[in-house]
């Protein structure tokens, strides 16, 4: 990955064919700032991935190795982070710029439409571009997110609890001001995680591994870029909302979640189910923020079949298209439960 932060050889070993296919491109955005992106394959349809705050490619890589015999990815770090350019200030961070980042990057690749794939804040990301640029859309899969105003449900898995979102903006500025202290934080989680890995390896009690080295390659990443912009991107998600614009999304839309999502609550995705036009919600029991890397024996499965459907529609499929977005696709009945989508 020579345009990303070294990642820990655990992630490499695994998916050594897949990053020794990524090539690092940096493109100029809409307001002239720089903006660094990958791309792993160069050929058939691209599928446009919307990292998480902080997250990075190697988030993706299990999606990856599943599809990268048909499909193309094209991923961007977000302004403020990473290789991308960081002496940003206020609105220059909004999520529509980040909007705009992604198509200026399909730009430069002369994609002109993609499937969008939005993890946590990519969610958001994907939502706005989805209504700003619909004609440049072939789907939607969005993954442990939210349509907005993350402050409002953070840390609230079952149900809403009233907060002030003064208070936690407050918190966040206050943070701001003193970096170290959130680096001291950090990296003390960080020891806490290594010291986890080691002892679940020494258990043998490490079911799902890329959890473990993602937690640890996630922290690292945050400890070396600028951590003032990633603490004032919590302030932009905050601010940040489609809710009145998703009945207008009519783009073909899987959503998945986890029932023990502290981040972006459950319940936050079957809002989401209700207003897309035709959303089909897939919930996973005891999935957490991480569901893709917990789970992908049912997470992949699901994304497959929902990319075969727009791009290898069916006999007659084409003419029933207008019904497939008022609803036909929702969760209700049997043959469309997550069990049997799943298989």
């Amino acid at each position: 990955m020579t345009n990303a932060f070294e990642l820990h050889p655990g992630y490499v070993k695994p998916f050594e064919e897949v990053l020794a296919d990524v090539r690092a491109g940096e493109v100029v955005g809409r307001d002239n700032v720089r903006i660094a992106y990958e791309v792993v394959g160069d050929k058939g349809p691209v599928i446009a991935l919307a990292n998480g705050l902080g997250g990075r490619l190697y988030a993706w890589l299990p999606l990856i190795e599943s599809l990268r015999d048909r499909y193309r990815f094209v991923t961007w770090d977000y302004r403020g982070l990473f290789a991308s350019e960081s002496n940003l200030t206020g609105p220059a961070m909004g999520i529509p710029r980040h909007a705009d980042d992604l198509a200026a990057v399909l730009d430069a690749e002369g994609i002109d439409a993609a499937h969008l794939c939005g993890w946590s804040m990519g969610v958001q990301v994907s939502l706005e571009f989805a209504t700003r640029f619909p004609e440049r859309v072939k789907s939607l899969i969005l993954i442990n997110g939210t349509y907005g105003q993350v402050f409002s449900t953070a840390f609230q898995p079952f149900f809403q609890i009233p907060v002030q979102h003064t208070r936690l903006h407050s918190l966040v500025e206050l943070a701001v001001k003193f970096p170290f202290v959130v680096q001291g934080v950090m990296r003390t989680s960080l020891l806490t995680v290594e010291a986890l890995f080691h002892l679940s390896r020494r258990l043998g009690q490490e079911s799902h591994p890329l959890v473990a080295l993602g937690l640890r390659q996630y922290l690292s990443d945050i400890l070396n870029t600028r951590v003032e912009n990633y603490l004032k991107l919590f302030q932009e998600l905050d601010a940040h909302s489609v809710y009145h614009l998703l009945p207008l999304v009519t783009h073909r839309t899987l959503i998945v979640s986890g029932s023990l999502d502290f981040l972006t609550p459950d319940y936050q995705s079957k809002q989401m189910a209700r207003r897309i036009p035709g959303a089909y919600h897939l919930r996973i029991p005891l999935g957490t923020h991480f569901v893709l890397l917990e789970r992908p024996s049912v997470v992949l499965p699901a994304v497959r079949k929902h990319l075969n459907k727009v791009d290898r529609p069916r006999t007659g499929e084409g003419k029933s298209k207008a019904k497939r977005t008022t609803g036909s696709r929702k969760s209700t009945s049997r043959r469309d439960s997550p069990k049997a989508r799943a298989r």
